[in-house]
């Protein structure tokens, strides 16, 4: 079993940027590769950004292709998903979570123990 749990969203300016953070604990041992999703109200969730487990893969939404970066500290347990030239249409709480199955395809792969999510609001 892994706990994750999201930090760093907030109140940010249209071209602002956020930091966000997910730090695991448990069974994090595990060498799971591991994905950022969001959910904007009204809509489905979506994926995001995904990240192997040695950093050395990374894939991205074409939304935010160019203006996100995931990256990871395995000595700190905890995944990073720097959003710089924030638009407004990147409201949503952003959840993250461990890939259990990757299907070659990380918006397609298998995620399980999801966090509770952070909020980012981005006014216009």
């Amino acid at each position: 079993q892994v706990q994750v749990v999201e930090s760093g969203g907030g109140l940010v300016q249209a071209g602002g940027s956020l930091r966000l953070s997910c730090a695991a604990s448990g069974r994090t041992g595990s060498r799971y590769s591991m994905g950022w999703f969001r959910q904007a109200p009204g809509k489905e969730r979506e994926f995001v950004a995904g990240i192997s487990w040695s950093g050395a893969n990374t894939d991205y939404a074409d939304s935010v292709k160019g203006r996100f970066t995931i990256s990871r500290d395995n000595a700190k347990n905890t995944v990073y998903l720097q959003m710089n030239s924030l638009k407004y249409e990147d409201t949503a709480v952003y959840y993250c979570a461990a890939c259990t199955y990757y299907t070659g395809n990380y918006a397609r792969s298998k995620y399980d123990y999801w966090g509770q999510g952070t909020e980012v609001t981005v006014s216009s």
